[in-house]
């Protein structure tokens, strides 16, 4: 399908293990997706929920998981061949459709991370952390952090990354530094910034609000279900019945206590607070199909990436492609 060097191949090998789910007799009837997920990620919140209530076989689903080691990984189980569908932001399919790629994307999750402050910080707006030392969870080419920037130039006539301190690294050790006292806020992803918020942590600025102040709205699902158009219908993958399995298991998170409840183990809260924040955070997120609205929107987001010059991010020679998403 793709061509990729021996080490990304081995890396892709070792970072995968294929687990089906179904009874033979669902997998004799019914040709296999491969969806990656990350254990005790959102991905498998939803996989557990599907399998629960019985949604796979409502749908004739037969869903084989690949587990991979982190969330990089994923792309390279895509582009390796080792699995079918993916779950990442359409920034990076975006920029695989540029090389030529036949990628397409459906929406997952809304949900975005959050700037958060302890508690009693006199911290009370964004301008309130000139000098003050800033986790950003991932790198200086997060989309969270490109756009947070882009935010503060917008709002304050300045550059957040000239102002504050930015401190970066994974959301784990970022997460720690900040409970340890020894950073004065953070950038976080959405499912860390709930449980800081439950642990009694304040939320000085959304994402999606920065979003929104940018000038884009409706605030486009920046992460989605993505794979190859050509794989998918060369061998007949159904990922369509996957994504109706998405909506079912959705409306039951959306509604449903009972299934959060359920869903303790793979979650591992430290408070029945810190599972309501989660289940919150989560059901903010969830989208309904991708139309117009939301096409225009990411066009918007992206050229918004491109004028920002984050070739990174985005990618030198890439352009917005409508055909990228499936409505």
């Amino acid at each position: 399908m793709i061509d990729l060097t021996r080490r990304q191949a081995l890396t892709a090998a070792a970072a995968l293990a294929t687990t089906a789910v179904l009874p033979r007799s669902a997998r004799a009837s019914a040709k296999p997706v491969r969806l990656t997920s990350v254990k005790f990620g959102s991905v498998s919140w939803l996989i557990e929920t599907i399998r629960a209530e019985g949604i796979d076989k409502k749908h004739g689903l037969n869903l084989q998981v690949i587990e991979v080691a982190n969330n990089p990984a994923a792309p390279i189980a895509l582009l390796s061949g080792s699995a079918d569908v993916i779950v990442s932001d359409w920034t990076w399919a975006l920029r695989q459709r540029a090389k030529g790629y036949d990628l397409k994307f459906a929406p997952y999750s809304a949900a975005l991370g959050s700037v958060m402050v302890p508690k009693d910080s006199t911290i009370k707006s964004l301008a309130d952390l000139k000098g003050k030392r800033l986790g950003v969870a991932g790198t200086g080419i997060d989309k969270s952090w490109i756009l947070l920037r882009a935010y503060s130039r917008e709002k304050l006539g300045k550059d957040i990354a000239n102002f504050a301190e930015p401190i970066f690294g994974a959301a784990p050790l970022v997460t720690a530094e900040f409970n340890g006292g020894r950073l004065d806020a953070v950038l976080n992803f959405w499912t860390y910034a709930a449980r800081l918020q439950a642990s009694g942590a304040r939320q000085l600025l959304s994402m999606s609000d920065v979003v929104k102040g940018l000038g884009v709205s409706p605030t486009p699902a920046l992460v989605g279900f993505i794979w190859s158009d050509k794989e998918v219908k060369d061998n007949s993958i159904p990922v369509d019945v996957l994504l109706s399995a998405v909506v079912d298991a959705n409306a039951v998170l959306a509604k449903s206590n009972a299934a959060w409840t359920r869903l303790k183990p793979l979650i591992r809260p430290k408070s029945d607070a810190e599972l309501a924040a989660i289940r919150d955070y989560y059901r903010s997120g969830i989208t309904g199909p991708w139309g117009s609205q939301e096409t225009a929107a990411a066009k918007k987001l992206t050229n918004l990436l491109i004028d920002l010059g984050d070739a990174e991010l985005v990618g030198d020679g890439t352009r917005f492609d409508q055909n990228l998403f499936h409505t």
